[in-house]
């Protein structure tokens, strides 16, 4: 399954794949990072469906159409705000990447590509994220056939190799 995950430094909203996946807050109206650029690629149409999913409790996802963006669709998630760690941060982001993976199967998406859900406003480390992200994927896509391809996005460089040390390390094994 590892095959499957591919790592990408850049803009996720450039990205030609079936479905991007949206780190979103609570409301799903937009905000800042990774959702304020997801909202202002796709259009304001984007808003306008968000506005009818009534928001989104932490680690769930739903669904919208990409329409400006090249993917098809966004899969909207919620991660948890980081406090310490002790406060079931890692089981509900981990539900963040099966519940978006989950909910992609259903619409037989084959290629998917994530940003580092939690790890910008809300504040979760970026070395403490990362491997819940990668464990989670490849705990789910057994269960998701349809998936040929994960792909997680990074915006800087750190986070490209903190992804890519802990894959190459899996890859080792």
């Amino acid at each position: 399954m590892i095959e499957k995950i591919e790592l990408h430094l850049g803009d996720i909203t450039k990205l030609k794949v079936d479905a991007i996946v949206n780190a979103a807050n609570n409301t799903l109206l937009g905000g800042g990072g990774v959702d304020g650029a997801i909202h202002r690629a796709a259009g304001p149409q984007l808003l306008e469906e968000c506005k009818k999913l009534n928001g989104c409790a932490t680690g769930e996802a739903k669904i919208t159409k990409g329409y400006n963006l090249p993917a098809e669709y966004v899969i909207h998630t919620v991660g948890p705000i980081y406090k310490d760690g002790k406060h079931n941060e890692p089981q509900l982001l981990k539900n963040c990447y099966i519940n978006s993976l989950k909910l992609a199967e259903k619409y037989k998406i084959k290629t998917i590509a994530f940003p580092s859900i939690s790890t910008g406003v809300y504040g979760y480390p970026k070395e403490l994220a990362a491997p819940i992200a990668i464990n989670a994927v490849l705990e789910i896509l057994p269960e998701c056939p349809s998936i040929k391809k994960v792909i997680f996005v990074l915006f800087s460089q750190r986070d490209f190799d903190i992804y890519h040390s802990i894959l190459t390390k899996l890859k080792t094994k």
